[in-house]
């Protein structure tokens, strides 16, 4: 039946799944309650494959017309200085009028006052989402999942901006990479201490997905957000990155249209770059393929030897052996971007706190139902809702699957998930 658009979903998962209690007291797992969440996966039967899912992403759908306020935030960490920008979303119709023509669109800075005002007692729920490669919130992707949410009036709503996308202004030479968690990190605690009452929750996708997780793998049972939602991993970048290199349509479409978005990113801050940095501007901005800025940016400025390294080092599957709050990723496995080759299977089988959930077709952030509707929005909003509102959320076990670590006593050896090789020190 996949011709039609009808695409096969399946679960992976612990044989023992994490125990919860809804809030009236019933016995339930988190396998039940992501099986619940997500229906059945009808997509347009004309978008046919995973390379017409993810190419028609490139038309210029409208989607819902979320409004934001940016808040730019100075960074508390000794290494990684610098400013970085929250767009928190506003359900105020006057917001579309104070629209900034310099930010996305439907987006303005929040005024002095405004920001003077913020926090509050509610205990309303508040998702804290990571965009995609040079993304923002402006996507269309990331708006279909959480309009729901926020114009329903329960939720509210901010999207971490990676430094220097979405026009938000750097401040050293420091864009971003798959192992950035130090913003989202800050962001965190900022909210937590903000609005000490609302319960939060992580929503990534892409490679948003790949530093939520990652993030989580590091802080484990010690982060605020109750659950989160991934979409669209690449989860081993150095996999997905050698699939892309070896066919003819992901090196030279999808690697270069990567690629063109890093370029005309970093080339928005030239003068930071030259400023700060010893990177070779000239060369970065003639150069076509993502392989190739990473290369060229991301491996003197973090320390990395090759891309390659970069890759390995800043993957998230290893990540996902130490989540320890409930988690629910979801992929396709005809993505040809994030290979079906990288997914985590073996490392879901064995967290009960995660469940990856992958569909046969929908490309990568596509999904596309027939009428221009996005189906990955309904698991994430059906997820997200039930585990704000139905479940118990002090019930959970943070220590259900034990430390984070696992080896061999006998013969002295232990192994991290997320023991890196590039060193950061998260104390500060």
């Amino acid at each position: 039946m996949e011709w039609l658009g009808r695409a096969k979903i399946d679960f992976t998962t612990s044989p023992k799944p994490l125990g919860l209690k809804d809030r009236d007291g019933g016995a339930t797992d988190l396998l039940k309650i992501c099986q619940s969440a997500v229906p059945p996966c009808q997509l347009n039967p004309l978008i046919f494959n995973g390379h017409a899912q993810t190419m028609w992403t490139a038309a210029k759908a409208h989607g819902p017309p979320l409004r934001y306020k940016r808040r730019i935030f100075e960074a508390d960490h000794a290494e990684f200085n610098g400013s970085f920008a929250v767009d928190f979303a506003v359900t105020d119709p006057s917001a579309a009028d104070e629209a900034d023509e310099a930010l996305p669109p439907r987006t303005a800075y929040f005024a002095e006052d405004e920001l003077a005002e913020m926090g509050s007692d509610d205990a309303r729920p508040m998702v804290v989402v990571l965009h995609g490669l040079s993304g923002g919130s402006h996507e269309v992707y990331l708006r279909h999942a959480i309009a729901p949410l926020v114009d329903g009036g329960k939720w509210e709503a901010c999207v971490v901006i990676s430094r220097g996308c979405a026009n938000s202004k750097i401040t050293t030479g420091l864009l971003y990479n798959a192992r950035a968690t130090w913003d989202v990190r800050q962001t965190i605690k900022w909210l937590k201490k903000t609005y000490p009452n609302r319960p939060l929750f992580g929503l990534g996708f892409s490679l948003g997905a790949c530093i939520l997780t990652n993030y989580l793998g590091e802080e484990g049972s010690a982060t605020p957000l109750r659950a989160a939602v991934v979409v669209a991993n690449p989860w081993a970048l150095h996999i997905s990155s050698k699939m892309l290199q070896s066919t003819f349509i992901g090196h030279h479409v999808y690697q270069r249209a990567l690629g063109n978005s890093m370029r005309a990113l970093s080339m928005r801050h030239k003068e930071e770059l030259d400023k700060f940095t010893n990177i070779d501007t000239a060369h970065l901005f003639s150069l076509k393929y993502l392989y190739e800025f990473d290369r060229a940016y991301q491996c003197p400025t973090w320390g990395y030897p090759t891309e390659e390294a970069y890759y390995r080092d800043a993957s998230s599957s290893d990540s996902l052996l130490a989540v320890r709050i409930p988690l629910l990723a979801i992929n396709a496995m005809d993505d040809p971007i994030a290979s079906s080759l990288s997914l985590p299977h073996a490392e879901a089988s064995t967290n009960p706190y995660t469940v990856l959930c992958t569909t046969s077709l929908g490309g990568h952030l596509g999904w596309f139902e027939i009428g221009g509707g996005r189906w990955h929005g309904k698991p994430v909003c059906n997820f997200l809702n039930h585990m704000a509102f139905e479940v118990d959320l002090d019930s959970i076990n943070y220590e259900a699957n034990g430390k984070r670590t696992s080896g061999n006593p006998k013969h002295g050896t232990n192994f991290d998930p997320i023991r890196r090789k590039m060193h950061v020190n998260l104390n500060q």
